[in-house]
């Protein structure tokens, strides 16, 4: 077996008065990457998102000191200047921070907006990619992100501001055909489906909503588009979840159809061999 520890001895180090913008990925520990557990592990300040998994922070090293530093929609939420303003007094202090967001940091996750003020303030920073929560998700879900003679695209778009009129065209969106994941869209999900339908999106569109991916309390739920929002609410699923509408939905029955002719393969095949 091949020793993980001299991967991770040849990884970055965090540096004093530096500043990490990593990603957590979509929930399970597991899914975390080398460089953002290296991360955790040499940083003296973490400062990080609410929705980020209490087994994630348990890896932080001892004595770092740990800063909820949460965004959540209709709810009492740190402000977006307050959170940056920290990350550079923490970086002046001489501190090694890491930044710890849910997902990817660059994927509706403000992060581009902290690695531009750090810069403009001349705060040495360094970006660790995350697996963003959407496809992370889908993946969790059995819902390929990409199907050859499905779809040629992948639409990733945030539903936060979908109720302003300056908002996104849902109607050029419509006409694509092609698979829309939606970020925070619980709270737009009926003017969203509304805009789509009216674009001329079939109803019959298969649509998935899915929350805490990767987690043991992981929900998946399945509709078409136009019955997506009143399926939602039967459902119990709430906010954040990840929405996506498409036809690459469909595969995900036909998955779990031939999971259970595949474990009893495999069960056969370990009786077999002994296992």
């Amino acid at each position: 077996m091949i020793s993980l520890d001299p991967i991770i001895s040849r990884l970055p180090r965090l540096q004093q008065g530096e500043v990490w913008l990593a990603g957590a990925g979509p929930g399970d520990p597991a899914h975390l990457t080398l460089l953002t557990l290296s991360g955790l592990r040499q940083a003296d300040a973490v400062v990080h998102d609410a929705l980020i998994d209490p087994r994630v922070l348990a890896l932080a090293h001892e004595g770092a000191v740990l800063i909820p530093a949460g965004k959540r929609g209709g709810k009492p939420s740190a402000m977006q200047a307050d959170i940056t303003a920290q990350l550079i007094e923490l970086a002046r202090a001489g501190r090694r921070v890491l930044r710890l967001k849910g997902g990817d940091p660059f994927m509706f996750g403000r992060g581009g907006e902290e690695a531009l003020t750090l810069a403009a303030h001349g705060v040495m920073f360094r970006i660790v990619p995350g697996l963003t929560s959407g496809l992370a998700s889908m993946a969790a879900a059995l819902i390929p992100l990409t199907l050859r003679g499905v779809n040629q695209a992948v639409v990733l778009v945030t539903g936060h501001g979908a109720d302003r009129a300056d908002g996104m065209d849902w109607a050029a969106l419509a006409r694509l055909d092609q698979p829309i994941v939606l970020y925070m869209a619980m709270t737009n999900l009926a003017a969203i489906t509304a805009a789509l339908l009216a674009g001329g999106l079939a109803p019959d569109t298969p649509a998935a909503a899915i929350a805490s991916a990767t987690l043991p309390t992981q929900q998946v739920m399945v509709a078409t588009l136009a019955s997506l929002v009143e399926t939602v609410a039967q459902s119990g699923i709430v906010a954040p979840a990840i929405v996506v509408i498409g036809r690459v939905v469909a595969s995900r029955a036909q998955l779990l159809a031939l999971l259970p002719a595949l474990a009893a393969t495999d069960a056969a095949t370990d009786a077999s061999t002994g296992g």
